[in-house]
């Protein structure tokens, strides 16, 4: 059976690309959020808080509470959060520590302050967004409320997306609560600004959402694929027993040569493909492959069919989620 094995560069391309995410994450705040003294949701937000208020700087907030965070998420679902949720927590941490002072005033603002704090929150979304996105299609995680919701919705049933954007939203209406000081200097913000800065957090958490789930679009979608080859055994085995996706072997004839062959159809996550296509060239080089998107996957392992009881629609789902982890 045909096992693929991660290459040294492999992985270092998995952490630069992660390290690449986390700084276009850090660099959103450093460059567009903190000059504008804006908030936003998670661990970076409450750091931000912190930040405002005492000047201590966001990296050490930032990494005090995750380490919270993971030994809590540790002792509760078992030590199943991976070497890159911990770099990439320690790694953000360092940086929002030092790239912040290395970015020059006139940079600040230039393309900051002196753009309003509607544009910035905009843009600053994206960059953060489009950070998370990248650490986390390479398996990395910032941690932060993230983990939080894991561990509720273990005990609850509870979506953790509601859980994370419910956090989100009482960690910026917290702000208010608290003295904040202009980036700086020992001048207050009024509450009437600290209000208006609580609306613009509102909106980067929305803009920053929307960018993740564009930049990992594909993330429920799925692919058709029908595999050509004489090696299909090899590459059923390995598909069904790697991978944990289902297999179907077709029987076929090819009208011009009148010979029979064996066909492979798999469904699979989009974002299972790249995976999928290396086994399938690792096994057989030269096989033929035709891929497709489909509209919509419904059953183990996939999409659940809503509709009629909601409570045994509830059940099935939680049933096929616990199935498709066992894979």
């Amino acid at each position: 059976m045909t096992v693929l094995k991660k290459t040294v560069w492999t992985t270092i391309k998995e952490y630069a690309l992660i390290s690449l995410g986390l700084l276009c994450y850090v660099a959103g705040w450093s460059v567009f959020l903190i000059p504008n003294n804006l908030i936003g949701g998670g661990v970076s937000g409450l750091s931000a808080i912190v930040y405002y208020a005492v000047g201590l700087p966001m990296g050490y907030t930032y990494l005090f509470v995750n380490v919270v965070l993971l030994l809590l998420a540790f002792k509760v679902m078992g030590t199943g959060f991976g070497g890159k949720t911990i770099y990439a927590i320690v790694f953000t941490s360092v940086l929002l520590n030092i790239l912040p002072p290395l970015i020059p005033d006139s940079i600040s603002q230039e393309l900051a302050v002196s753009n309003g704090k509607m544009l910035c929150t905009i843009i600053g979304g994206v960059m953060t967004g489009v950070g998370i996105g990248m650490s986390i299609s390479q398996g990395g995680s910032t941690g932060g409320t993230d983990i939080i919701a894991l561990i509720i919705s273990k005990f609850r049933n509870v979506s953790p997306g509601r859980l994370i954007l419910l956090m989100d939203v009482v960690i910026i209406l917290s702000s208010m609560l608290f003295p904040s000081y202009y980036v700086g200097t020992e001048t207050v913000i009024p509450f009437s600004e600290k209000l208006a800065t609580s609306i613009y957090g509102l909106i980067l958490i929305t803009v920053n959402g929307y960018v993740i789930d564009i930049y990992l679009s594909g993330t429920k979608q799925s692919v058709q694929v029908f595999i050509f080859s004489k090696k299909y055994a090899e590459i059923a085995d390995a598909v069904t027993m790697n991978m944990g996706r289902g297999v179907t072997r077709i029987q076929a004839e090819g009208w011009y040569t009148k010979s029979e062959s064996d066909i492979l159809m798999i469904l699979a996550r989009k974002t299972d493909l790249n995976l999928l296509l290396r086994y399938v060239k690792a096994i057989d080089s030269k096989a033929f492959l035709s891929v497709s998107n489909v509209m919509g996957v419904y059953g183990l392992g996939f999409e659940t069919l809503k509709g009629g009881n909601r409570k045994k629609d509830k059940k099935r789902e939680k049933v096929s989620d616990n199935q498709t982890e066992n894979l």
